[in-house]
Parts: C-alpha cells; structure tokens; sequence
C-alpha cells in the first residue's frame, strides 16, 4: 500500500528533493497535500504533475492564481498560514514533511503532532524553539517523529538496534561551512554572496548562512537534546571538512558507530519518508579510494560566536533557545539584504538574551509571545 505523504514546504530545497524521491518510487509514494509560500508558479507545477487531493499557498494573494491554474483538476486549492495547519490533520494522510523553514512551521507541527500523524521533520527551528513540549505533545498522541537532517539523521539510524543501550556522547559533525579557518577580521567584511558559496550542500539561502555563522550546529545541539533525551554534556560538535561521517554515537562502552555517506539530502529524506524500510536507489555511491583523509577538528568558537550563543541558550533553557532563533532570523534577513554584516549577526543574538525577559518554565503561548517581542526588538536595533 503507497504511504500518503502531505509535504509543508513543496517548492524549498528539501520540498523539491522530496519529490524527487516520490518520482524515483511511485508504486512506494504518493503525495496527498503540497503546501508552498510565494513560488506559486513551481507549486502549480509541481500540483499539475503529482496530482495531490490538496494544495495550499502560504501567500493568500496568490490564491486565485493557483487556484485558476488548477481548475481543471480534480484538487482541492486552500491558502493562508491557518489552511496549512488544517491540512496536516487530514485523515488520508500517513505521513508529514515539515519541510517549512523557521518559526513558521511550530504551528502546524504542533498540528500534525495533535493528530496523531507520524513526522519527517527536517526543520529544527521547532524544536529549537519549544522541544519540551514537542517531546510532551508527540509522547501523549504517541506520534513517530524521524529526522530528515543529515546530522540527526546519523544518529537516529545509528541508534537502531541499541535500544537500552545508554549513550555516553554523540558527536555532530560539521563541515566548517566556506569560513573555516577564517579570522574575525576577514568576516567583518564578507557578504551574502560570499556567505552563500557552501563547500559541500545544496541547501536554502537562511540555512546556508546558519552554516557559514555556524548557528546552524548550536541549533543541531538543541535539537538533538530533544530528540534524543539527552543532556547538554553528552553532545559535542566536530568539524569534518569531507562531509562524509555524518555524525557519530558513543556508548558506555567506548564503542564509536559511525554513519556515512556522500553530502546528498535525498538520502536522509528517502530514509525518513520510507523508515523502517530501506529502499534501492540509484544516487551516487561512496567510493572511498577517492578519499584518503577524513579529518576531524573542533570548531573555533572564538570566531564563530553563534555557536557559543545556541550553547548558552542549551544550557539555560526555558525561552532562551526561543530568543536566539528569532533574533537569528530576523539578522540573517537583514544580512542577505546587505542590512547588516556577517559578524553583527551574533551581535544581535546576544543583544536579544540580554534585553528579552527570561522566562524558565514557557508555556506555549509564552513561546509566540518571546518570538514577537524577539522580532521587534532586533528589528528596532537594525534599523
């Protein structure tokens, strides 16, 4: 029986390679819901091609255009934030792809969680943002949630098989993004263009500079804390050049497991869409006569302080993590539009915890509430 799959998210990176999946297996997948932001043009494509039962655009101004455009098919067209929350509770629906980047995707995560719908999550930022009541919701609705990042993906397939089995560490791994060994002076002056040029993936433009300011692995950390019941002192990060080693758990014993590949999302995508089965394909195999060093070094976090920031925020907990998302995307916003520079970035971050209440035990309305008065706040200091 093909697993019905809603993907959040369509016309994105992840969105996109997802559906490159569902073209390679077609007797495996078939695509019930596509959602999309402002692309409206490649979300009728993508509608007209796999023939969803539903198609929401993000941006309600587009609305008669894809809705024009599919009028002579036989699905159902919404728009809006609030028809992409309902649509995940769709009772056709076996499986959602949060495909849907920052803050933007907590509402309907929450929604898909409510309903019991098992969860291909490649957006961090929800966990980052609210993880304890991520855990708590998918706990009582009993609610399958698989990592579509890479690095997660390491672990998660990496814990198979051990159940009971008590994890001492796990390393995640980072490629160094195109500014390692970059000083602090030498940032100041770069620019988005530069920032953008990611030695070894393929990825959206606020995801890429996460990378390049290293944000991206403190985020990694939160997440990995969540998802895997984890405390702060268990989880180290490793920049590896190669891309390879895809992130690494240590046991009790000693014994290091390892998960590799080459730098290509459709694998972890494929594996969350199709756990617990593993299906052929026919993506590029790792030769490994053509790599003869796979290195291993720590991140300078004297250089890259946004790392340090999402640390700090880890170990506080409570609002903080939800405080640094905001302002990270808020500032990597006014970056990629030559706003700000690359090393106001951490900048804001900081300035943020500093000037935004603190809030130990956040509800879920204290959560929206922070990303509100985050947003405002960093934004009053750019401009």
């Amino acid at each position: 029986m093909k697993k019905r799959i809603a993907i959040l998210g369509s016309t994105g990176s992840i969105g996109t390679q997802a559906l490159d999946v569902v073209r390679e297996h077609p007797a495996e997948f078939t695509v019930e819901v596509l959602t999309g932001g402002d692309n409206a043009d490649l979300l009728i494509k993508q509608a007209v091609e796999f023939q969803p039962n539903m198609v929401v655009v993000g941006n309600e101004s587009l609305y008669s255009k894809v809705s024009e455009a599919l009028a002579g098919y036989d699905i159902k067209v919404y728009a809006g934030a609030k028809a992409i929350e309902d649509v995940v509770e769709t009772g056709t629906v076996d499986l959602v792809l949060m495909a849907i980047m920052g803050f933007a995707a907590l509402r309907p995560t929450f929604k898909a969680i409510d309903a019991g719908k098992n969860l291909a999550i490649a957006n961090k930022e929800t966990f980052v943002v609210a993880g304890e009541i991520m855990v708590e919701k998918a706990g009582r609705s009993k609610t399958g949630i698989i990592p579509v990042d890479s690095e997660h993906s390491a672990i998660f397939q990496c814990l198979a098989g051990e159940y009971g089995n008590p994890v001492e560490k796990i390393y995640l791994t980072a490629s160094g993004g195109p500014f390692r060994g970059k000083s602090v002076d030498f940032l100041k002056t770069v620019k988005a263009s530069q920032a953008l040029r990611h030695p070894n993936w393929d990825m959206g433009a606020k995801i890429t500079i996460d990378s390049a300011t290293m944000m991206n692995k403190g985020f990694e950390m939160i997440e990995a804390k969540w998802l895997f019941g984890l405390q702060p002192h268990q989880i180290d990060v490793l920049v590896h050049p190669q891309s390879i080693v895809h992130s690494m758990v240590q046991f009790e014993d000693g014994s290091l497991k390892a998960q590799m590949g080459l730098p290509d999302m459709k694998l972890p995508i494929q594996y969350a869409m199709a756990y617990p089965q593993r299906l052929k394909n026919n993506f590029e195999r790792m030769d490994f006569a053509g790599f003869s060093n796979l290195t291993f070094e720590q991140p300078d976090r004297k250089v890259f302080r946004s790392l340090v920031l999402a640390e700090e925020a880890m170990k506080r907990g409570g609002n903080s993590p939800c405080i640094v998302n905001a302002a990270n995307e808020v500032a990597v916003a006014a970056f990629l539009k030559d706003k700000i520079g690359f090393m106001q970035i951490p900048e804001l971050i900081e300035y943020a915890l500093q000037n935004i209440e603190y809030i130990k035990n956040p509800s879920e309305d204290d959560y929206f509430s922070t990303d509100e008065k985050t947003r405002i706040k960093v934004s009053e200091q750019i401009n």
